[in-house]
């Protein structure tokens, strides 16, 4: 008999560069529908993540003053049970901070 059981996968990330990366390893490597992938600030204050990066930061006037950086950004998904390795993998090569599935 096949485990049908569903986990959620949830990963932090220090920017929202890298939180869309991992989304991007997540439909890409594993087919997971975008519309099953969340995205949101990890605390309850809104967040472009707690360091600045890729359009976050201009070369003449380094990190922009207009963005908060008020903590880490959160990426969860729930998936087949089969998949939590494989995705908690990528998940950690696309820079997650910690995981955990629950």
């Amino acid at each position: 008999m096949a485990d049908d059981s569903t986990t959620t996968i949830r990963a932090t990330f220090e920017t929202r560069e890298a939180a869309d990366l991992a989304v991007e390893h997540l439909v890409q490597q594993h087919g997971i529908s975008r519309p099953d992938i969340f995205i949101q600030s990890a605390t309850d204050r809104n967040s472009a993540g707690s360091a600045p990066s890729g359009g976050d930061v201009s070369h003449e006037e380094g990190a922009r003053r207009d963005v908060p950086l008020a903590g880490e950004i959160e990426v969860s998904v729930d998936i087949a049970s089969s998949q939590v390795t494989a995705v908690e993998r990528s998940l950690g090569d696309a820079g997650a901070l910690s995981v955990s599935s629950r």
